[in-house]
């Protein structure tokens, strides 16, 4: 009986530790998906290798990244950190240049915006 209740209490905890995990997944594809939609719907111009580039283009190639890369992106962090900052092809940081002429990375730009985000999205 001891051997029974041990074995369901271990059951119980890889079972709780599995949905913690994919509560974890969701949580981060959701706020990648929000990025990517910051990210079109701003306006801004994207300068990635020295091309600049509309904000649909960014979020297309950025979608694009993340779908090859998830591996490198299980939270949106990550995904800011390894995929969103700079070019995989020549390592320079992405820069952005926004409505109002300002220029700032794409990682303190994404990073603001995930700040923001976490602080005024409720939980699902």
């Amino acid at each position: 009986m001891k051997d029974l209740t041990h074995t369901i209490y271990r059951l119980m905890a890889c079972l709780l530790l599995t949905v913690s995990q994919l509560s974890f997944a969701a949580t981060a594809e959701q706020e990648v998906t929000h990025l990517l939609s910051f990210i079109a719907q701003s306006n801004a111009t994207f300068i990635r290798n020295g091309d600049q580039h509309t904000s649909t283009e960014a979020a297309d190639h950025l979608a694009m990244k993340y779908r090859k890369g998830k591996r490198y992106a299980k939270t949106a962090d990550e995904f800011i950190e390894n995929l969103a900052s700079k070019s995989s092809w020549s390592g320079k940081p992405y820069a952005v240049i926004l409505e109002d002429d300002t220029q700032i990375t794409s990682k303190k730009w994404l990073t603001n915006e995930l700040t923001h985000f976490r602080a005024t999205e409720k939980p699902q």
